[in-house]
This record gives structure tokens, sequence and C-alpha cells, in this order.
């Protein structure tokens, strides 16, 4: 397996990061640094598959940007003589290639971040990583997952090591788009676009990649419309399609003000309830594995050697941060779920020659369908819309939904 079989229905990308990966390969081979080969000149032949220091992928959530970045930087480190896509590197099975997708190796650093945003001190910590040379001798590898949470001041930081990179530092971030990552570093990148992938190519890669029954892979990427991660929670999580089957109920739960307010608490809750069951999986462990690492005593209430009480609190302030990120998370991917559910409504409307991306629920979609026009399901549409844009702003996330879903029912 080629470590570009888990890019599902990014064909240009894929060419252009295979050739720059061998273009990369000869660049190791000659002694070079990406940049000893300058930029390309426009219109020069193979010019936009040369190799560089600096890559920012973009693309709508679930179109595999992560992943496409992984591969990449996988591809980087191949050691194997046999090459996969068009003589590439990227084996999929070399020591290189298999410590980098599963994240041991030496050389690649895979960041992803849990909280609000990424800070100057995690940033800084990078930019020094990112200075050393690496240890195999091929490149190191930076992957910044989450580049759209970089604050502003972290933005600066990075920024310096982008513009003045080490001779064998490859940066590759990742952002839902263009915009969200600062123009001065955007400006250093070579930026590649992703879309989202065919939903048959996303229940194809279920199936093979996961060992998913073809009729729940089917029903899952249809009902993501195409978004891989969570096509795959939704077909083998049980918890996952039951919050599902409730948000889909909402719409003919908001008759009266009273049942608004209750849809927007039950809402609420479950959000909470998700980031409560990531602090029961994860927060516990963390917390003992700290505390051993201190050499507290034994037991939950064992005492802390002196002067260690402000990294406890450290690890404490970080998990309520990840809770909060982890109940927005959930709430939001509740409200795109919504959204699917109204596009389905506006598509038979229309009579649109469109699939239903929730075609489980007919009868419901057929009801609101049948009791409203197209501009007020575009109203609803768009009452959802900022709903999930006053969130972004902090709005008590109560108030957001009690807002959003009286908003439903006035249509």
């Amino acid at each position: 397996m080629a470590v570009w079989d888990d890019v599902v229905g990014q064909e240009r990308v894929t060419q252009e990061l295979a050739a720059a990966a061998r273009d990369a390969d000869a660049l190791v081979s000659a002694g070079q640094a990406p940049d000893a080969a300058g930029e390309p000149e426009p219109g020069e032949p193979g010019g936009a598959s040369r190799m560089t220091h600096a890559w920012l992928f973009t693309g709508p959530p679930g179109s595999g940007r992560s992943t496409a970045a992984r591969a990449f930087a996988a591809a980087l480190q191949c050691i194997s003589p046999d090459r996969a896509l068009g003589g590439a590197p990227g084996c999929g099975f070399c020591d290189g290639c298999h410590t980098t997708l599963v994240g041991t190796h030496a050389d690649v650093e895979i960041v992803r971040t849990d909280l609000l945003s990424i800070g100057v001190k995690e940033t800084r910590d990078l930019v020094r990583r990112a200075s050393l040379s690496p240890a195999g001798g091929r490149w190191q590898v930076i992957v910044l997952e989450d580049a759209d949470r970089l604050t502003e001041g972290a933005g600066n930081v990075l920024l310096k090591a982008v513009e003045e990179p080490a001779p064998r530092t490859v940066w590759l971030l990742c952002a839902p788009s263009i915009e969200d990552v600062l123009p001065t570093i955007r400006s250093r990148c070579r930026h590649l676009s992703l879309r989202m992938p065919p939903v048959d190519a996303v229940a194809d890669v279920l199936v093979r990649r996961d060992s998913i029954d073809p009729a729940a892979a089917a029903t899952a990427a249809r009902a993501t419309q195409g978004h891989i991660g969570r096509a795959r929670r939704l077909a083998t999580d049980e918890r996952a399609r039951a919050r599902r089957a409730a948000v889909l109920k909402l719409p003919l739960r908001i008759d009266d003000i009273g049942g608004c307010l209750k849809a927007a608490q039950e809402l609420i809750d479950a959000a909470g309830e998700d980031a409560k069951q990531v602090a029961e999986e994860v927060d516990t462990k963390e917390t003992e594995e700290l505390r051993a690492a201190l050499g507290a005593a034994a037991g939950t209430g064992g005492r802390l050697p002196r002067g260690t009480a402000g990294v406890m609190k450290e690890l404490q302030d970080r998990q309520k941060r990840r809770a909060t990120r982890t109940q927005r998370d959930s709430l939001d991917l509740a409200l795109v779920d919504l959204t699917g559910f109204y596009r389905d409504v506006l598509t038979l409307q229309l009579g649109a020659p469109v699939p239903l991306a929730n075609d489980e629920v007919r009868d419901s979609l057929d009801r609101v369908a049948r009791a409203s026009t197209p501009v007020r399901t575009l109203r609803r549409i768009e009452a959802i819309i900022a709903c999930r844009e006053a969130l972004d702003r902090n709005v008590a996330p109560l108030l957001a939904v009690e807002a959003m879903t009286a908003a439903l029912r006035a249509g």
C-alpha cells in the first residue's frame, strides 16, 4: 500500500505531492536543501511540482488535508528503492514510511491540538525543534494540523522560521481556508487546495481500510456528505448514530416556544455529555501519569512533592480548555447535521435531482417540506449559520442555540 492510498478523491494533489517528493529525493541525493533549486518561473515545465520548504494544505473539514500532509511527510522520509506513484517515494512499507504514518519517526513532528488555540510558548518549542538537523539525514518535517488556531503572536513566531528555514526543514501547515493563515505566512508557502471527496470514494475507503459493511459505509458516507472522519465515526460508534438521530428529530419538536427552549437545552446537554466522556477517558489517565512522573505518593489523594503543585494546576487548566473545545466541537457537529436536514428539505421543495443525505428520515423531510416554502427553508439554514458564527464569537452557547431554535420555528 502506498502512502497516497488514504488520500481520497484528491488525484491532482497527490500527483503534485508525489512529483515534489521525487524532487526532494533527488535533492537529498545531491546533498542540497529545497531552496537550492529556487522557486520556479511562471510557466516553467515541471515547476509546479518542485520541492519547497513550506506548504499550506487547505480544504473544508473532512477533505483530508491532514491525511495528505502526513502522506507527504512519509514520502519525504521514504528509504525504499521501490517506488509508489509514478516512480515517486512513498512505498508505505519501509521504516521511514511506516514510522511517519504511526507517529514515531524521529524527524517528523505531527502537531494537533484539542484546545481553542496554539500559543506563543508551544510555537517557540516547534521552532526550536525545526532548527535541528534531521537525525536520519533526510528531512526535519513539522506537520501543523491546526495552523488556523495559531494566535497572532504565535503566527509571528512561526513567520520567522518560515522566512529563514533550516536547510533540511519542511513545514506542512493545514487550515480550512487560506484566509485562516496570516498573509505573511501563506505568501511563503506553496498552496494546495483540497476538495470534499466523492461520497462513493469515502464509502470505498471505509470498506477497504476499516472493514465496514458496504451498506453501513455507504449510509455513513452519504449522511456526512463525504467527510471521511465523521463517516468513520458514524459507521463505528453507536453513540454517534444515536446523537445524530436525536438532532434530526429537532425540526419536528419546535412547534412552540417551550419546545424551542427544551430542544436548545437538550443540544447543549448532549454536547456537555460528549465533553464529559472525553474527560473520563483521558483526564484521569493524564493526571495519574503526571502524578507518577512527579513522584507523588500512591493513591488518588497521595501528596505531591513540594514545588510541583504548579505543574498539576497547569494540567488541570489544559483539561478545562480541552473540555470547552470538545463541547464546542460537538455542538458544531450537531449544527452541521441540522443544516444537512434543511438542505434535504430544500432539495425536495425545489425538486432538485440531488441525492438526499438523510434519506433514512424521509418522512420527516417530506413533512417539513410540505409545511414550508423554499424561502423559509433558506432562512432556517441562515439561522443555523448565524448560530455557528455566534459560537465562534464566544456567545454563551445556550443563548445562541435558543435564538436559533426560535428562528427555526419562525422560519
